[in-house]
């Protein structure tokens, strides 16, 4: 989906500027609406001319792009304070200082806040908008909201080479150390996970024909968070797009996920789709969408062929589920003998 409207959030540091430097790129590129919104720390003390300085920074970006752009009535101290104005945007471009502290550990980070209540795509900036994005490397699981999710990325950034990546957990691999299961009988795993990866994954970048010399695709072996990471420094991709699963705070603060794991180690921009995500709210954003013409996607003809091998991963867990089944009714069976 091209964004129609975005929104730009700074807490004036140098952080923020490149956010709204990068937000007049897009705005430009898609002849979208732009709005800035500012933010300050409920720990420190509110920029007495933040209206002033919002002001300024939109009638500059207006003329350097040949744009207009307007600002949210007055500065935000909380989260909660820019879900009204996030859920008009198509997307949401985030320039804020990474928070610490006990607050952020329990209440867990602002930009991951936003992207829970707005149920918005967030673009993180951390490196400075010199230009629109030449390369971005998409991280997909293979779930049904990854197609979605590489379209969304494409459609943000139409000259840039795109790049899909993928990486084969390890988590199956430890259970079978500790069920001493031998090393050549984990390496034939290993490679079956490798083969199947490589099979969905082609089948996921054969849906864009159109794009196919510059869409190329990858699969790496480890912690997905890490390896994205690590693919992305050797690629030189300059935006990471990754999708997010719904989640609660309690279950994020036990359970990171592997877009925040993302956040935390990526040292350039990442934009977080949420799965969940919902379109923009308004009387206007409804206009907006209808007149938005559809997308068309070429795909191959005829049915999509299946993989040529099973998911060694899920045949491992219906195996393990099977042997604890039969556990149980034989403790069962003990059980009524004895009485």
């Amino acid at each position: 989906m091209i964004p129609r409207s975005i929104l730009a959030v700074t807490d004036f540091s140098s952080c923020g500027n490149h956010a709204l430097s990068r937000a007049a790129l897009l705005a430009a590129q898609h002849g979208a609406a732009l709005r800035l919104a500012g933010l300050a720390c409920p720990a420190d003390a509110s920029p007495e001319d933040a209206s002033t300085r919002l002001a300024h920074h939109a009638l500059q970006l207006g003329q350097r792009h040949g744009l207009r752009a307007s600002t949210a009535g007055r500065l935000g101290t909380r989260v909660e304070d820019l879900v009204p104005e996030a859920r008009h945007a198509d997307l949401v471009v985030w320039g804020s200082a990474p928070a610490g502290g006990l607050r952020s550990f329990f209440m867990g980070k602002p930009v991951e806040q936003l992207i829970r209540a707005a149920r918005r795509p967030v673009l993180v900036v951390r490196r400075e908008a010199a230009h629109d994005y030449r390369s971005l490397i998409v991280a997909v699981d293979f779930s049904r909201a990854s197609g979605a999710l590489v379209d969304f990325g494409l459609a943000l950034a139409p000259p840039a080479r795109a790049e899909l990546f993928h990486a084969v957990s390890t988590a199956n691999e430890g259970k079978l150390r500790y069920a001493e299961v031998s090393a050549r009988a984990i390496r034939a795993y290993r490679d079956a996970c490798r083969r199947h990866a490589q099979d969905r994954m082609l089948r996921l970048t054969d849906s864009y024909d159109a794009r196919r010399n510059r869409v190329r695709s990858a699969v790496g072996h480890g912690d997905p968070a890490r390896q994205t990471v690590v693919q992305q420094h050797h690629s030189g991709a300059e935006l990471i797009v990754v999708g997010r699963h719904p989640s609660s705070r309690w279950t994020d603060l036990f359970f990171e996920s592997t877009a925040s794991r993302i956040l935390d180690i990526a040292t350039t921009d990442v934009l977080v789709v949420p799965h969940d995500r919902e379109p923009a709210s308004g009387a206007h954003a409804v206009t907006r969408l209808a007149a938005e013409p559809l997308a068309v996607r070429r795909v191959r003809a005829g049915a999509p062929e299946p993989p040529s091998l099973p998911d060694p991963a899920a045949v491992f867990a219906r195996e393990q589920e099977s042997g604890r089944s039969a556990l149980l009714s034989f403790g069962w069976s003990a059980a009524a003998m004895g009485r």
